[in-house]
């Protein structure tokens, strides 16, 4: 409905927000006389304008003027910013090193990593059904997807702000009795109170309070959607890491079951020929001492097999169990040859929790403009739509009805101190996670060296150990033979089989390493967390797939 001098209004609004537009010291610092002057002529105009305007929009439009003066917001950066107080957030800048320190090595590709299913890369269909399970049952991710429901709900409840926050229904009946008073002409007498209204209160976004409030969802939204991608990378990486462990292991173990098989033969050697009489009783003690301590070895190492199995079975979301009917005695998972790393700066958008630190700034971001929106008067608009009659047959008549409609203000004039901190708190909360940010980038930058560098090494270091351990073996052989012919006393065959067990012990160990540092690449990459996205669709989250619990499947549009 047209306004009679709306025009008029519209007119003198434009011809304000251009005087207002300049940027200006902060009132709260001292003021502008500037303003003041402009401010006056603004009042002057209203007051000209007389009764073709109503005098709430004249109130309105001053409180609203004055406001932007009191708040540290001038007209033109609250145009520029979509009618919105508060800085508009852009990431801040990052160090990020331009390539990686062994870039030069024939074992890195630059070319951007095909991570999104890397344990495929080592050709184990035993590893590809481990991903499998622990992806579907894995009480973590479940965790982690909850989250994301949590926060997708919470969003929905902070747009519902943008419409009328108040939208209530009452209705009451009261059975009156009037004093018994004399001189009255109803004194003593009863009556019914019938009522019904309801209620409405809208108080509008002028300042951009509520779509910050919604901004700040939306970011909080997409970390948890980024914190559930990170927690599927982690998970990722530990199972592939703790099926390494578990072959390598495997691996120690039947060396050293070998090992103790060939020392029980040198023992059986050295006892012939002390009961011969060809050597002393100290070759005996040698070959039981070598004996003892690589049998030694053996329940240490099955100890550390059962835990990491059970370190599976957790990750896996399933009771701990023996694995190894289920997985079966099985080599080392062999990696390959070389891997495409990209460059650094790809860290900011494969890692998840790099992501994941930039939109939780991004919410504290759209937080410092909710704070200084409570700088702002609050400006409502407030009514009621109700029936009252004394009996009920006349309640839905037309004469029952009542109502009230009308804009209302509210100001928090004498709480600066209070406000003016809160943006404080809320700036030097931005700064912390601005902080964190940086580190966050920092430290994945780390890890991708540190896992390239142990990459590389374990190759030499496999490649030396594998020649250190076959010229072991033959000194081993050699020995023996000349042992038994006389040649040698056992000291040299003691000592040949102790460094021939101990480097063997080495080698799986250095094997795993290899492939356990290639795991390390990918996930320092951020490799797997596209693994659940699916063609036309941002995020599938498989909450649970177990037949206990809830088993919600939820999506982000």
């Amino acid at each position: 409905m047209r306004v009679e001098g709306s025009s008029t209004l519209l007119s003198t609004v434009r011809e304000i927000t251009d005087g207002l537009s300049a940027p200006s010291p902060c009132p709260l610092r001292g003021g502008a006389r500037g303003h003041r002057t402009v401010i006056s002529r603004t009042v002057l105009s209203l007051t000209r304008m007389g009764r073709r305007v109503p005098r709430v929009a004249v109130i309105v439009l001053v409180s609203a003027l004055l406001a932007c003066q009191c708040g540290c917001t001038n007209m033109r950066e609250w145009r520029r910013n979509g009618f919105q107080v508060g800085p508009e957030y852009c990431p801040p800048a990052v160090a990020v090193a331009e390539d990686w320190i062994d870039s030069t090595s024939v074992r890195l590709r630059h070319e951007p990593p095909e991570d999104s299913e890397w344990w495929t890369a080592f050709n184990d269909p035993v590893l590809n059904n481990l991903v499998v399970h622990a992806y579907e049952q894995n009480l973590d991710l479940r965790t982690a997807g909850f989250r994301v429901m949590e926060a997708r709900a919470q969003r929905a409840v902070t747009a519902g702000n943008l419409l009328p926050q108040t939208q209530q229904a009452s209705a009451d009946y009261q059975r009156i009795k009037t004093p018994q008073r004399l001189g009255r002409p109803a004194a003593g007498q009863y009556f019914s109170a019938w009522a019904t209204d309801v209620n409405l209160a809208w108080e509008l976004d002028f300042w951009g309070r509520f779509r910050r409030a919604v901004e700040a969802a939306d970011a909080d939204l997409h970390a948890s959607v980024e914190n559930y991608d990170d927690v599927l990378v982690m998970l990722l990486g530990d199972v592939g890491i703790t099926y390494v462990e578990i072959r390598t292991l495997q691996s120690r173990l039947e060396a050293a079951r070998a090992n103790v098989e060939a020392q029980r033969g040198a023992l059986r050697i050295a006892e012939v020929r002390f009961n011969e009489g060809r050597s002393t009783k100290l070759d005996v003690f040698q070959a039981q001492n070598n004996l003892a301590q690589t049998e030694s070895a053996i329940p240490a190492l099955e100890l550390a097999l059962r835990r990491a199995s059970n370190r599976l079975c957790i990750l896996c979301g399933t009771a701990p169990r023996d694995l190894e009917q289920e997985l079966g005695i099985g080599p080392i998972p062999v990696p390959p040859i070389d891997v495409a790393v990209g460059v650094p700066a790809d860290l900011l958008h494969r890692r998840p929790d790099v992501r994941r630190a930039e939109r939780e700034l991004a919410a504290q971001s759209a937080r410092i403009g909710v704070a200084t929106a409570e700088l702002y008067p609050h400006i409502a608009i407030t009514g009621t739509i109700g029936l009252e009659a004394n009996d009920f047959t006349d309640l839905f008549r037309a004469e029952a009805f009542a109502g009230s409609i009308g804009p209302s203000l509210r100001w928090n004039i004498l709480n600066y101190g209070r406000l003016l901190n809160n943006i404080r708190v809320q700036d030097a909360r931005f700064q912390q996670l601005a902080t964190q940010y940086q580190s966050t980038v920092l430290q994945a930058n780390a890890e991708a060296e540190d896992a390239l560098a142990a990459f590389l090494k374990s190759h030499e270091r496999a490649a030396t150990l594998t020649d250190s351990v076959e010229a072991a073996q033959n000194a081993v052989d050699m020995a023996l033979r000349q042992y038994r012919e006389g040649q040698i006393d056992f000291n040299r065959v003691f000592i040949l089989q102790a460094a021939l067990a101990r480097e063997q012990d080495q080698l799986a160990q250095v094997s795993g390493d290899v492939a356990r540092s290639l795991v390390e690449i990918y996930r320092a990459l951020g490799g797997g967390w596209h693994s659940h996205y699916q063609e036309g669709e941002q995020l599938q989250l498989v909450v649970a797939t177990t037949t206990e619990g809830p088993q919600p499947v939820a999506s982000t549009n």
